[in-house]
């Protein structure tokens, strides 16, 4: 544990760190833009039931995440409590990602879909152990905020390395989106990707030594539900919740733009879209995390966020069977190059997210706080693939046409376009909000580290007018009533 931290800045460190992130990053690119395709054309369950099979995993998740962050907290190991659940995580969430894909037949539509829901809590359940660790680890790991962002925007590279290539590769080995052994192979492949990149992540990272929290486990979900006392918290969530579904609504339905409105999925056009996508993505990574070391958290995304809705309503004017693809591009590209500015700031505002909350309860549970944060990434992504189905019903998709391969409905294709464009608008423009209400950045983390530090007699200065109001509108408290074991 700490006797690794002794070269812990360095770029082989923050590349190790971030390589956990390849799974999070790829694994909901392919489930996002792949797995309801797979429902529907590939095994011919309406989309409307194909839609509710990750809605129903979130219901899980929330028994699951606030249970994981609790037994988190309370684990001692040699390898260090989150290290330790990121090495079982790591072979669990690889192996249960590939029984998702499994081609299942049965008599009735009801027990197929029985089936995937299975497979969909088992690996999401997997995922859960993986991820919940993995997302308190950086606190304990580093302190500064400054190597905190650094950490964070390694980490968004490789998330964005994991996008790449989770949203280019299938589309080369998924030719045919009917063949259900295609998504089979596909999911194999990237099961063993996911296993390496976590356990090079378990072997280079570290944990100083703290002692455990103590909960009763049935009190798991009154612990974790406290974590929504922070103003802060509560903020970021709205941030994590809306960036992340405008994301996934993209990602999700991509395939149904390019095949249904486009009429461009045969001759590869769904590799290019996602390639640009991606590509800029990365790019925007390189431009945005110097641009958010040098200004606060926050402020990429009251960059980033307006730069994706223009992006996106570029798109009405285009959208269309045999509209020109290069002014698509352009604007995919723009999403792409917003999109990362966004996703910058999530993953760097969630590690400061457990110091507020120890300034509000005395207690370190990062693993609480990382688990309540890993169930609202999970609802993004079953919101958001919950609506995409029954948005997709509303406007009349048949399963049953597109696994003859006919174009859908006229009035079909145009609402696809319309909710390929609006729904992620909608969402964006509810980000700028929350990023704007959003009341930390490195002053005010400052300020919280250093009244954490008079809190357990570390420091002996007496705290400011100044300092007391950020620690109020930073935590939602007021001063007096901080560090407090009942505020959980």
């Amino acid at each position: 544990m700490e006797k690794k931290a002794k070269n812990k800045h360095g770029f082989m460190s923050m590349t190790m760190y971030g390589m956990g992130e390849f799974f999070n990053g790829g694994a909901f690119v392919i489930i996002n833009a792949f797995f309801i395709v797979f429902m529907t054309n590939a095994m011919g369950i309406p989309a409307y039931l194909a839609g509710m099979i990750p809605l129903v995993g979130k219901v899980w998740d929330a028994v699951t995440d606030p249970i994981m962050g609790n037994i988190t907290d309370r684990t001692t190991s040699k390898f260090g409590a989150k290290r330790f659940y990121i090495l079982i995580g790591a072979f669990l969430s690889s192996i249960t990602f590939v029984l998702m894909w499994l081609p299942f037949s049965a008599a009735s539509v009801g027990a197929e879909v029985a089936f995937y829901m299975v497979m969909y809590c088992l690996f999401s359940t997997g995922f859960t152990v993986l991820m919940v660790p993995y997302g308190g680890l950086l606190p304990d790991m580093v302190e500064d905020y400054v190597v905190r962002s650094k950490f964070s925007n390694v980490r968004m590279i490789w998330s964005t390395l994991g996008s790449m290539v989770c949203g280019l590769v299938p589309t080369f080995m998924i030719k045919d989106n009917t063949n259900s052994t295609a998504y089979l192979t596909c999911a194999i492949l990237f099961g063993f990707l996911f296993l390496i990149t976590s356990l090079v992540t378990f072997v280079g990272t570290w944990e100083k030594d703290k002692e455990p929290v103590v909960v009763p486990i049935k009190d798991s979900f009154r612990q974790a539900v406290g974590v929504f006392k922070s103003r802060s918290f509560r903020l970021f969530i709205g941030i994590y919740l809306t960036g992340q579904c405008a994301t996934d609504f993209v990602s999700g339905m991509a395939i149904y733009y390019v095949d249904v409105v486009l009429n461009r999925y045969q001759d590869g056009m769904l590799t290019i879209l996602m390639g640009v996508l991606i590509v800029s993505q990365l790019i925007g990574m390189l431009i945005w995390g110097p641009v958010m070391t040098k200004t606060s958290k926050r402020m990429t995304i009251l960059i980033g966020s307006p730069i994706r809705i223009i992006s996106t309503l570029g798109l009405v004017f285009f959208s269309f069977e045999g509209a020109a693809m290069i002014p698509i591009l352009i604007c995919t590209a723009g999403i792409g190059i917003g999109n990362a500015a966004t996703l910058t700031s999530i993953f760097a505002i969630m590690a400061d997210m457990p110091d507020v909350d120890e300034l509000i309860t005395s207690v370190s549970r990062p693993g609480t706080v990382s688990g309540m944060a890993t169930f609202a990434r999970k609802i993004s992504a079953g919101l958001s693939s919950g609506m995409i189905g029954i948005l997709l019903s509303i406007v009349g998709y048949d399963a049953s046409i597109a696994q003859i391969g006919e174009r859908q409905a006229v009035f079909t294709q145009s609402g696809i376009a319309w909710i390929y464009i609006l729904m992620p608008v909608i969402l964006v423009v509810a980000l700028l909000i929350f990023g704007y209400k959003f009341p930390m950045s490195e002053k005010e983390f400052d300020v919280i580290h250093k009244e954490i530090a008079r809190r357990k007699g570390e420091d002996d200065s007496v705290a400011t007018d100044e300092e007391k109001r950020i620690c109020e509108e930073v935590t939602g408290f007021a001063y007096d009533e901080l560090w407090n074991k009942g505020n959980i």
